[in-house]
């Protein structure tokens, strides 16, 4: 049986996410690394949306939303016990609030807005229910990660890299310390080797633990 496909963009956290679930669980796809600028055909055919991460499975079925990835992946082999850990309501609060006030830190002047609203100050403070948790358990769900840590993990990390200085700053010690664990872990690190862009006719890359030697 053919190993499923995955378009991903190395950079993306939602792909990041669900190349952690990915290797988590021992699977392993063929990565075709998509370029977002020009993006092949085969994606658009796969999920009209478009965007990364894309799952398409040996059977032709497509899963197209990063959470969903992650947890199939997880139904299938769970070996850390991650699916214990699935928060909805705390991702769907990075999903939504969090990732608003992110992509507009990051990107000021890109949306149609009024500028009143300081939205690296509104994603910061969102981050205080994190720093409360994390000063009574080394990941969000307790003593080891799980779904929501490697969740949320992505976006958190691309927030701080906006100002490295400046958030080093901000008084959260416990977020800034499991942001430096997941950062260095092996895991992280696994999934972020980087491709040239897939084409078609391209042979295939297999990425996952069996492809490591």
């Amino acid at each position: 049986m053919s190993a499923p496909v995955l378009y991903s963009f190395r950079r993306c956290p939602y792909a990041m996410r669900a190349r952690m679930a990915l290797w988590a669980a021992g699977i392993t796809v063929e990565l075709r690394e998509v370029k977002l600028a020009a993006k092949p055909p085969a994606l658009i055919a796969a999920s009209p949306k478009a965007t990364v991460p894309v799952l398409v499975l040996s059977d032709g079925q497509v899963i197209d939303q990063s959470l969903d990835i992650m947890r199939w992946a997880l139904g299938r082999s769970d070996p850390e016990s991650w699916l214990a850990g699935d928060e909805p309501a705390l991702i769907a609060a990075n999903d939504g609030p969090f990732k608003h006030h992110l992509d507009r830190a990051k990107y000021p002047g890109r949306y149609d807005e009024d500028g009143v609203t300081d939205h690296r100050a509104a994603a910061l403070a969102l981050l205080a229910p994190l720093e409360a948790r994390l000063t009574e358990t080394p990941f969000l769900g307790g003593a080891t990660r799980a779904l929501t840590d490697m969740a949320l993990f992505p976006f958190i990390r691309q927030f701080a890299a906006i100002d490295p200085e400046w958030f080093a700053a901000q008084p959260l010690p416990q977020v800034q310390g499991w942001l430096d664990r997941l950062a260095g872990s092996a895991l992280f690190k696994s999934v972020m080797p980087k491709f040239t862009a897939w084409k078609e006719g391209d042979a295939p890359v297999l990425f996952g633990p069996s492809s490591v030697t």
